[in-house]
């Protein structure tokens, strides 16, 4: 059996690389077809000989400024030739589940989210391009048609597979078909519980604005007690710039790195609402509890009482009164780590192989 992986961009390094790597690891010799590959950044992860760029990683700022060629994205997709391979799995936050297979071809896709920009946040997203107004009136007023191609494509997948329940409800949603939930996975054997709390709050992970960074930043600037954040992104310098001096910034912080940190922390912030939350799960991982806002993937993965809790509405005033009245000492670290022990990338791989391998066997007994 031929096997072709598919993802949108290669480009970073953030929770749907991780679950394409996982994925890639199942299936050693499948190829990686994706429309852009930054081999500098994510060479030693994805080798070149594997990764099947698209015709746009030849145009100039491709790997920059790739948003300029979001209307030739859906035809770079559709160029892909998949006609020799029997099973297809993309793993997809955008795009990518609209590839072409032939008509035997078995097509699962590992949905991350419905594509946010078309669904959920489409003026956020044209606010936070770095493109000057001209240039930004014409993607938005593409947008629309780019709403209904992919709307279209989603019955070019046999099974969707969705990373949470919280996904699983939105691809019902703005795609109308059923999916099979199975979490992302988190290298949680390579997190620990110290017995050092020293004392800081934690938040770390991509700076754009649906984050919400911003909001603990207000909320620290308030308390005037440790925050310490860590990761970068476009918000980088504005957060940064708003930000007292107890509130420290950290910066981009290696993998082997992080659990260490974790683990230090008083209790781990999220004001965000995510698709899931890996970061989330890594916190927990190292026996940390967590303060979360009470949507989306949090509510799946935080045993409220047992492993954090939550705060009601995304604002500073009301994570700030959370944090008041936060009291670490009645939280048993290592009941937390052992309750996100489920989320290891052990057991996703054993549930991605065995839904697959019994679509595969389903499609044989036709």
């Amino acid at each position: 059996m031929r096997i072709a992986l598919v993802h949108d961009m290669l480009t970073q390094y953030g929770g749907a690389e991780k679950v394409l790597k996982a994925i890639a690891d199942i299936y050693p010799k499948a190829p990686i077809f994706t429309l852009i590959y930054n081999e500098k950044k994510l060479g030693h992860i994805f080798s070149k000989q594997r990764v099947k760029p698209s015709f746009l990683q030849k145009l100039p700022f491709a790997k920059s400024k790739f948003q300029c060629y979001l209307p030739l994205m859906p035809s770079a997709i559709e160029n892909y030739d998949f006609k020799n391979f029997d099973l297809i799995i993309s793993s997809a936050s955008a795009l990518t589940k609209g590839v072409i297979t032939s008509p035997s071809a078995l097509h699962i896709c590992y949905c991350h989210t419905p594509t946010r920009y078309l669904w959920l946040e489409s003026q956020n997203y044209i606010d936070g391009l770095k493109y000057n107004k001209l240039i930004k009136l014409i993607i938005k007023l593409y947008l629309p048609h780019l709403r209904i191609w992919d709307s279209l494509t989603a019955s070019r997948v046999d099974k969707f597979v969705a990373n949470s329940y919280n996904v699983k409800k939105r691809i019902k949603k703005f795609y109308n078909r059923d999916s099979f939930v199975i979490y992302p996975p988190v290298d949680v054997k390579n997190f620990f519980v110290s017995k050092k709390n020293k004392g800081y709050f934690l938040i770390g992970g991509r700076m754009v604005p649906y984050k919400k960074f911003d909001i603990a930043i207000r909320a620290f600037n308030k308390l005037n007690i440790p925050l310490k954040i860590f990761g970068t992104g476009p918000d980088y310098k504005l957060l940064k710039r708003k930000a007292n001096k107890n509130i420290e910034f950290l910066g981009f912080i290696k993998e082997e790195d992080k659990p260490k940190l974790y683990s230090e922390a008083r209790a781990f912030l999220y004001p965000q609402e995510e698709d899931f939350g890996i970061t989330l799960i890594e916190a927990m991982a190292s026996g940390v509890p967590v303060i979360a806002y009470k949507f989306g993937g949090a509510v799946e993965s935080v045993n409220e009482g047992v492993s954090g809790e939550f705060f009601l509405e995304q604002t500073w005033e009301s994570l700030a009164e959370k944090i008041v009245n936060f009291d670490d000492n009645k939280y048993n670290r290592y009941e937390i780590a052992k309750s996100v022990q489920k989320f290891s990338k052990e057991n996703f791989k054993k549930r991605m192989k065995d839904f697959i391998e019994a679509n595969i066997n389903h499609l044989k007994n036709k």
